[in-house]
C-alpha cells in the first residue's frame, strides 16, 4: 500500500549546501533558520498554543538526497566514510523514504512562521509535520549508542584578521551571529574524515550568502582565510 504527504511548510536556513551542516541538531546554537508555513496551515491557527515551548521536533525530507532504490547499507560519515552499516542502526541522509527529524530551538512563533534555531537543515527543507518537544517524555536516562556515545571532538579554530573583519561586518548587515556559527560548524571539522589535508589545500563552504574560505595550517586546526561573497 502506497502513501503519499505533503510539505506544511519550507525552511530558510543559514545553509545553502550541505558541506559545513552539522552531522546532529543542537551542535550549532548560531544555526538559525525560518520555517515558512504554507497553506492552510499558515494562518495562525496550527501554531496556536506553541509559544508555549522551548523546542519542536521537525519531520522532513532529505529532498537532495532522494534515490529510486532504497540503500540496504551506507556508510556513516562518523566512520570515516569506510565502514558500512545497517541503514537502520545510522541517521544517514539516504534513507528508505527520506525522512528525517530534528529537535531545534523555538526563537520566536508567528502565524506564518516559525524561528529556529540549532538546527542542522538545508535551506528549502521540505517540513512534514511539526511537533512539540514533551522533556519528561523525550529525555531517556539510561538511553545509550556506543557507535555515537558522545559529540564530535572540536577543533581549533583561528582567523586571519581579514576574514575575521569581513565575518564581523558581514554579521552586522545579516543581524546574524555569524562568526559563532563559522567557529560552532567549522570546529566539527566538516572535511570527509578519509581526507588528510595539507596546508596548501582550501576548502569552502557556504553561510548565508557567503562563502568562507579555510585551510589546515596543521593537522587538527583550522585558519579562517576569508570571508567573501558567494558566486
Amino acid at each position: 500500500m502506497a502513501y503519499s504527504v505533503e510539505p506544511i511548510g519550507f525552511v530558510r536556513s543559514c545553509f545553502k549546501e550541505k558541506f559545513a551542516i552539522p552531522r546532529q541538531p543542537q551542535l550549532a546554537p548560531a544555526a538559525r533558520g525560518v520555517v515558512e508555513l504554507i497553506a492552510p496551515f499558515n494562518q495562525g491557527d496550527a501554531v496556536q498554543g506553541l509559544e508555549q515551548v522551548s523546542h519542536v521536533w521537525l519531520l522532513f525530507v532529505f529532498h537532495q538526497a532522494l534515490e529510486d532504490k532504497p540503500r540496504l547499507k551506507v556508510r556513516p560519515p562518523r566512520l570515516g566514510g569506510n565502514a558500512s552499516m545497517g541503514v537502520f542502526a545510522t541517521r544517514a541522509t539516504h534513507r528508505p523514504n527520506g525522512i528525517g527529524q530534528s529537535v531545534v530551538k523555538l526563537d520566536k512563533v508567528e502565524a506564518d512562521r516559525l524561528h529556529v534555531s540549532g538546527i542542522d537543515l538545508l535551506d528549502g527543507t521540505p517540513i512534514l509535520d511539526i511537533k512539540p518537544y514533551v522533556p519528561y517524555a523525550d529525555v531517556i536516562a539510561g538511553a545509550s549508542n556506543s557507535m555515537a556515545s558522545a559529540a564530535p571532538v572540536l577543533i581549533p579554530v583561528s582567523w586571519t584578521d581579514t576574514a575575521l573583519q569581513q565575518a564581523q561586518s558581514h554579521g552586522l548587515r545579516l543581524q546574524e551571529p555569524l562568526v559563532e556559527l563559522i567557529e560552532q560548524c567549522l570546529a566539527q571539522d566538516p572535511r570527509p574524515a578519509y581526507q588528510t589535508p595539507t596546508a596548501q589545500r582550501e576548502y569552502g563552504a557556504q553561510f548565508w550568502d557567503l562563502d568562507v574560505r579555510r585551510h589546515y595550517p596543521e593537522p587538527g586546526m583550522i585558519r579562517v582565510l576569508e570571508v567573501i561573497a558567494a558566486r
